[in-house]
């Protein structure tokens, strides 16, 4: 067990670590290496700028920046001076963008010139003069041409131009209980919504999140998702520099890349989905003794996805997860000295500091210890939401403090959380409710299946019947006979498959999860065809 840092806020937890370890390497990415106390140098420079510029304790800084070193001297910059760090998303497109920024409220924006595909200083000429948009001398634009006539403020002479951050009264910088974060986040809406989270809940969450990995000074962990994710700017960042470890952090995933890191950087931790260990195990170059440093890290997925992740990895502590945006990324974690078996059967325990309790669909009591139901967790927790979404709070939150999270799930005998899936998954039929990873899971266990999706479809007859999609794994043959029979001797009557159809792929979002609702859309117009006398193909 590590000692948990004094620090409530983030610039004080790198002043804190640079106090006691500053040598020790902080930070490896594509602009260099970086110790805690260079952290702390260059997030007083990054504050001075801002202070500079005005901004002031609640002021919101707009970080649209890829994972680099400066995303990381903002978001300390920010909360030295009072304000909130507000990541906005790399992949946003200029309608996107534009939605953000009306939504945002920023005072200052610092965006890359270009990332990938995206030409955002044109999104931003394309913007200027719309609501929400920043006036040009605090859009501040990263790796500009030096002569670049936008009228937009160059960040590295914004910066070049800045005093350190001297001592500020008291007051005047954030304090623990001050929004750190304003993280967008997808859902139920169409519409992103704005999730603030508090300094000394997103610090505290992510020690007990490093603690259940057993994270040590000496980890190097790997984060290749975004750090305007949870995942990455409340879980990873902080969860790493909480234990003086060391992020290496990628500006995006590609598996060559990450194999390269690991290698390269003898990475003992990772944080991973199961769309990217398999890119990782399936890639060319891949070979697993270049893997061999890691030992733990994080993921989610069904079983056979989480066992897939630690044998294909070699990360044999790896952690199983649960958790949302609004709860400071995670709220259960596997401890990573449990059985291989237990970790992959559930999410683990709460963490210290969150509660989740299970309710009934319908009424909103709880439910028996052991039954399903759907999950609400308190603790470490928004606030609530705000700008635009701020209209679905009384939805979202119950009157007693609970974050209603809309999936269903249940506590096993051990008190660990079993994830079972999101309500609109649920499938109802005869009137039991079915989920959908319990079906998942017993096709994946087929040897011909290399990955398996299910949904609900309209019937008459059942209220629902279970139509599933199958990936065959290369050189099978599908059959859909075969796959029904194994169904059948492995789960319960109700639960078998209605129909089963091959897919060459599964259609996935550019985050690598599974786009369910364009799979009912087909399951749809298959269920019609077949209605209409069509036979399987």
């Amino acid at each position: 067990m590590s000692a948990a840092p004094l620090a409530r806020t983030f610039f004080e937890l790198v002043l804190e670590q640079a106090s006691h370890v500053p040598q020790s390497t902080a930070l490896i990415c594509a602009q260099g290496r970086y110790s805690y106390g260079d952290l702390a140098r260059r997030a007083a420079r990054a504050a001075g700028a801002l202070h500079a510029a005005g901004v002031r304790k609640g002021d919101r800084v707009g970080l649209l920046l890829a994972n680099r070193v400066e995303w990381i001297d903002l978001c300390l910059a920010a909360g030295a001076v009072g304000a909130m760090a507000v990541p906005l998303s790399t992949w946003s497109t200029r309608s996107e963008l534009a939605f953000l920024l009306q939504d945002a409220g920023l005072s200052v924006l610092v965006a890359q010139a270009r990332f990938g595909e995206h030409d955002f200083r044109a999104d931003l000429l394309a913007l200027r003069g719309q609501p929400g948009m920043p006036e040009p001398a605090k859009t501040w634009l990263l790796d500009a041409e030096p002569k670049d006539d936008s009228g937009l403020t160059r960040y590295e002479a914004a910066i070049e131009q800045a005093e350190p951050l001297p001592p500020l009264p008291p007051g005047e910088s954030a304090s623990a209980g001050d929004d750190a974060l304003v993280l967008y986040t997808s859902g139920s809406t169409s519409a992103p919504k704005a999730v603030p989270l508090r300094h000394y809940a997103v610090l505290e969450n992510a020690f007990n999140i490093g603690e259940r990995q057993g994270l040590t000074a000496a980890d190097r962990v790997l984060l290749a998702s975004p750090l305007f994710w949870a995942f990455g700017g409340a879980n990873a960042l902080p969860a790493t520099f909480t234990h003086g470890a060391t992020l290496v952090l990628l500006e995006k995933f590609e598996a060559g890349a990450a194999i390269a890191a690991i290698e390269r950087d003898r990475c003992t931790a990772i944080y991973t989905l199961p769309a990217m260990s398999s890119a990782i195990v399936r890639h060319p170059e891949y070979r697993k003794p270049r893997l061999a440093s890691l030992r733990t890290g994080v993921t989610i997925g069904s079983a056979e996805e989480f066992l897939a992740a630690v044998e294909g990895l070699g990360a044999s502590e790896l952690c199983n997860i649960y958790g949302a945006t609004e709860t400071c990324g995670n709220c259960a974690v596997t401890w990573h000295h449990w059985p291989l078996q237990r970790r992959a059967q559930c999410q683990g325990p709460a963490l210290p500091g969150q509660d989740i309790r299970f309710v009934d669909e319908a009424s909103g009591s709880p439910v028996a210890p052991g039954t399903p139901g759907l999950a609400e967790v308190r603790g470490y927790v928004t606030a609530g939401y705000q700008g635009a979404s701020a209209a679905q709070n009384e939805k979202a939150f119950t009157a007693d403090g609970y974050y209603r999270t809309g999936d269903f799930g249940r506590f096993n005998a051990d008190g660990d959380f079993v994830f079972l899936g999101r309500s609109g998954e649920m499938i109802k039929r005869a009137g039991i409710n079915v989920s959908p990873a319990e079906v998942e899971a017993v096709l994946r266990r087929h040897p011909a299946v290399e990955d398996a999706a299910v949904v609900g479809v309209p019937d008459k007859e059942r209220g629902e019947c279970i139509f599933a999609f199958v990936v065959p794994r290369p050189g099978s043959v599908f059959d859909a006979s075969e796959l029904l029979r194994h169904c059948a001797a492995e789960a319960s009557k109700y639960k078998l498959p209605d129909h089963i159809e091959p897919l060459a792929g599964m259609p996935l979002t550019v985050t690598g999860k599974l786009q369910r609702r364009e799979l009912k859309q087909r399951a749809l117009e298959r269920a019609r065809a077949l209605a209409a006398g069509a036979t399987l193909s």
